[in-house]
């Protein structure tokens, strides 16, 4: 069974403005990990119809699924499900269930248009619930639109997530090492070559006067991970002593 692939869209000209540091993708990429799903992109895009609509249309096609985070509230700023409509080619209507869920959170005298308007969706998505304030996200095709705001984004995922086909596990394994990556370069290029089905990664780190770089390898097959790591391990051993 091979890994799903998935794309998630980062909405709002707050995260590029840095007046908001996004805190979904972290979770997201973990949720879909543990599914057997890679994130093999992510991006932050402005609140700007052609950029999020040429996006979509771009990505959907290349990935099992896109998530999107922000841009379904109530204000004139929220424009991400009317371009997931204009994306897919659907009319953008209002949904009678995501109306219902609303009409059922919120007081009548305090149910106004603007709120409503959360309501409105392309025409043939399904509801993802949302127990935090009421307004559910949705989605079509293979597009999964979720609130931007983290303990809304959270909700909605866990939905979402049992919902998505899983694909194969990516398992990982992390090996510390005080060589620099100049001192090993050439040696983790070799043990990369002979295991091309484990992806190794150098992540080094600096505290005070202690150095040091995290090795981390990530396989769908455990038993090529174990050799794969036990391999890096017997080289930086070699290096270490020969210093």
């Amino acid at each position: 069974m091979p890994t799903k692939t998935a794309m998630v869209l980062l909405i709002g000209d707050e995260l590029l403005s840095g007046r908001t540091t996004d805190k979904n993708l972290p979770v997201i990429a973990q949720k879909l990990g543990e599914k057997g799903i890679a994130v093999i992109e992510a991006r932050v895009l402005p609140d700007n119809a052609d950029v999020i609509v040429d996006t979509l249309r771009a990505w959907s096609p290349r990935v099992d699924y896109v998530l999107t985070t922000g841009g379904i509230g109530p204000t004139h700023d929220d424009i991400t499900a009317s371009c997931v409509a204009q994306a897919v080619d659907r009319p953008f209507v209002r949904h009678a269930g995501a109306e219902a869920a609303l009409r059922a959170y919120y007081k009548p005298e305090d149910l106004n248009e603007a709120r409503l308007s959360m309501a409105d969706m392309p025409q043939g998505a399904d509801l993802i619930p949302n127990p935090v304030t009421g307004a559910p996200g949705f989605f079509i095709n293979n597009i999964f639109v979720m609130a931007g705001v983290p303990s809304i984004m959270g909700a909605m995922l866990d939905f979402v997530v049992d919902h998505l086909t899983p694909g194969a596990v990516i398992h990982s394994q992390t090996l510390a090492t005080t060589l620099m990556e100049g001192e090993m370069a050439h040696a983790l290029s070799a043990v990369q070559d002979q295991y091309p089905d484990v992806k190794i990664g150098s992540y080094p780190h600096f505290q005070g006067n202690k150095r040091g770089v995290s090795l981390v390898l990530r396989a769908t097959d455990p038993h090529r991970l174990n050799q794969a790591a036990a391999a890096l391990e017997s080289t930086l051993n070699a290096l270490t002593a020969a210093q």
